[in-house]
């Protein structure tokens, strides 16, 4: 009986009994924008092949960038597409994959004020220039003459860190205001006129939860999922256009022959009369070369998402790529080189 155990101890130690290869592990970091999203579909993906594991760290655009140029990560994730001083430091070309797109949205903390707020570009951005610094501001109530404002103070939440979904809320400002495109200009960090700084749309979207007379910008799905109202912006075509799946397309829609080899485009302020007009897409960053053992999991993984994957978008207030614009990334994945 011992040497019968003792035998098996041995087989075991072997691995040659119930062993299983380890997953490959694939890191990622980046964007809080798509947080929901990719871990939705990098749970879902598991199920599919649980040979491959995929770890995603959601430390904000800019962090994401750092990383992925540090070579720390796998792949990067950005709201905000890497700048030319940025694809400079590569040795090896970057290739940009939008994934799915999706909605800024202006979010606040007013209890006293019942139905839905509107607002214009110009006035958004003298919110955060701090030149419109109480709730019954004559332009804000002109803008919503059925609304009632308290003489409330205006307590403006932003980013503290580098962020992508701050270079498309800043992309629009800087199109609307030029005060706010020469003085504090577009980016993923910015030298903020006023406020207060939160980590991350959750961090953003806490600080407005928790703070009476807030104003704030995060990703829709973060004002849904914490029960906080948003506000209908007016379109470059006079419209106000509330923020959903469908107006978020309508602004990709009106935009799609714009959008360069690259895809590096900003689709804030699009002129389709039902616009949302600040949209943007979000991005996975990866190499145009990478090793076989990573790339060819990463590859198959950017397929899925692009294909099936597209389907997982609206259920969680994301728009999905347009059917030809996929198609397209699609043949790009496709030139991916595995070594």
């Amino acid at each position: 009986m011992t040497l019968r155990i003792a035998g098996m101890l041995l087989v075991l130690a072997s691995g040659t009994v119930g062993a299983q290869a380890a997953p490959v592990l694939i890191n990622g970091a980046g964007a809080t924008f798509p947080f929901p999203l990719y871990s939705k579909w990098f749970s879902e993906y598991q199920k599919i092949d649980p040979a491959v594991e995929i770890n995603y760290q959601s430390v904000g655009s800019g962090a994401g960038i750092r990383q992925f140029l540090d070579r720390t990560v796998d792949f990067g994730a950005s709201d905000a597409p890497m700048t030319d001083a940025q694809l400079a430091k590569s040795d090896v070309p970057v290739l940009h994959v939008p994934t799915a797109l999706g909605a800024v949205v202006v979010t606040y903390n007013l209890a006293a004020v019942t139905g839905r707020l509107a607002l214009d570009g110009a006035t958004l951005a003298d919110i955060y220039l701090g030149k419109i610094s109480y709730w019954d501001d004559a332009r804000i109530q002109a803008l919503n003459p059925k609304l009632s404002f308290p003489h409330t103070a205006i307590i403006v939440a932003h980013r503290s860190d580098g962020s992508g979904t701050t270079a498309i809320f800043a992309d629009y400002l800087a199109k609307i205001s030029p005060e706010w495109k020469d003085n504090v200009g577009v980016g993923t960090a910015l030298k903020w006129p006023t406020g207060l700084g939160g980590k991350g749309n959750e961090g953003v979207t806490g600080l407005v939860k928790q703070t009476p007379g807030a104003i704030g910008y995060v990703e829709l799905v973060y004002a849904h999922q914490n029960k906080l109202p948003v506000a209908a912006l007016k379109n470059a075509a006079g419209k106000l256009i509330e923020p959903s799946v469908a107006s978020v397309t309508a602004a990709a829609a009106s935009s799609l022959k714009d959008i360069p080899a690259d895809y590096r485009v900003s689709i804030t302020n699009s002129p389709g009369a039902s616009a949302y007009p600040i949209s943007g897409f979000t991005y996975l960053l990866v190499y145009s070369k990478m090793p076989k053992g990573k790339g060819a999991p990463i590859v198959k993984f950017l397929g899925w998402a692009l294909g099936a994957g597209q389907k997982t978008a609206e259920p969680l207030d994301y728009a999905p790529l347009p059917a030809a614009l996929a198609k397209k990334v699609l043949v790009s994945v496709g030139t991916i080189a595995l070594e």
